[in-house]
């Protein structure tokens, strides 16, 4: 619901001021209109296991120096893991990944059951077949609401194949088709 006055507390929903509240879902379902590549976010744990998450919210921060950044959400069982590491590789997702998007969504410790890699120049894992990698150190972590907004200083990256990126758009997984411009 939207524009309440004076609305008190409000089960499910987000008091954004005094008088007016976001609910979830409306937030969500609104959001979800906008499409954002997937990228997998992955690291080496300290036992040396390769640990990753698959994120709509990654986007590139500043040219000089090389930063980005992602938002992992704070319940993620996860980014611990890949904060402990103190570095993470971003894969940009190829359309053909799906099955990476969710080996790497689902609970448990074996994500990489089913997932191909090698390491990048840091050691983090760089998951083949994917657009492209950036492989970066954390160089801040930013409290965001349910949220953390994770920046990473890029060391190296690299195109590995021009295709199609793995877009999410409305709760589903689709590709995406450039057309030519210069006509």
């Amino acid at each position: 619901m939207i524009g309440t006055q004076n609305p008190g507390v409000v089960e499910g929903s987000v008091v954004v001021d005094d008088d007016r509240v976001i609910d979830p879902r409306l937030f969500r379902n609104i959001l979800g209109h906008f499409p954002t590549g997937v990228v997998a976010v992955t690291a080496i744990d300290a036992d040396g296991r390769p640990v990753g998450m698959a994120v709509g919210s990654f986007t590139s921060v500043s040219l000089e120096p090389p930063l980005v950044a992602f938002l992992p959400d704070k319940s993620s069982t996860t980014f611990p893991k890949i904060l402990a590491a103190q570095r993470f590789c971003a894969n940009v997702l190829g359309d053909d990944q799906q099955h990476v998007c969710r080996s790497l969504s689902r609970k448990g410790d074996d994500k990489f059951a089913d997932v191909d890699w090698t390491p990048a120049p840091s050691g983090m894992p760089r998951i083949l077949g994917s657009l492209a990698w950036i492989d970066c150190e954390i160089d801040a972590v930013h409290h965001a609401g349910d949220h953390y907004i994770v920046v990473g200083r890029v060391h190296h990256l690299e195109l590995d194949t021009p295709e199609s990126p793995l877009i999410f758009f409305q709760g589903g997984y689709g590709g995406f088709a450039a057309t030519d411009t210069s006509a």
